[in-house]
């Protein structure tokens, strides 16, 4: 049985409520603190490690709000890994292969094979490195189908239900001002007549009252 693999990150760097001063700053207010350890389902500690780093290389922490560390990105790609789809469980995967941008990616590699290979290429000592090194290794993959996967599954996490491991605090629909998967307004209607809707950010599950479980948990017990 595989050891299960941790990573260590600040409690302050994960999730919060995001508010900006008068003049536009951003700050995130959160009530936690110390580290706290993030069980992992694919990634090795030293794997997840670099891939904290690179996503916050991809989608950084600036003056406009936080980055994919602030919202969990990590976890989000190491959950989906993990899943049915890491495995490519409903992709048919059978020759001939092709290297085709038009029907979409058609290579043999799954996504998990597509992130053993190419972690190894961005360095053991990426997460070490200044943010100028960092982006000379991502530079130097940026054609490869490994970053075009990292750089979709960076967004996907900072921007997905929470449910799915990202979005944490929905640090992303802040971001944005999406008030979530609401169904319908129609119990808003009337009400905001010349004043501007600001709806708080909700998950699914905070809208439907109950828990609700991810496609990436299917058979997981």
């Amino acid at each position: 049985m595989k050891r299960r693999e941790f990573i260590e990150l600040s409690a302050n760097t994960l999730g919060g409520l995001l508010v900006y001063s008068l003049a536009g700053t951003p700050a995130v207010l959160s009530a936690h603190e110390g580290r706290i350890k993030v069980p992992l389902r694919f990634f090795s500690g030293e794997e997840a490690k670099v891939i904290v780093a690179a996503c916050e290389r991809i989608f950084p922490a600036d003056e406009s709000g936080p980055g994919a560390t602030q919202a969990g990105a990590m976890v989000y790609i190491d959950r989906q890994l993990a899943g049915p789809y890491g495995t490519d469980s409903h992709r048919y995967t059978k020759p001939p292969f092709a290297e085709s941008a038009g029907p979409g990616y058609q290579g043999r590699e799954s996504p998990q094979e597509t992130y053993r290979a190419g972690i190894p290429k961005l360095g053991a000592d990426f997460a070490a490195l200044d943010a100028a090194s960092q982006d000379e290794r991502l530079e130097a993959v940026e054609k490869t189908h490994f970053f075009q996967l990292l750089r979709q599954h960076t967004i996907e996490g900072v921007f997905c239900d929470p449910m799915h491991g990202g979005n944490a605090g929905l640090i992303g629909w802040q971001l944005l001002g999406y008030p979530g998967p609401q169904m319908s307004y129609r119990a808003e209607m009337g009400k905001y007549n010349g004043v501007a809707f600001r709806p708080k950010p909700q998950s699914l599950q905070q809208i439907l009252g109950y828990p609700v479980k991810p496609w990436e948990d299917e058979g997981m017990g």
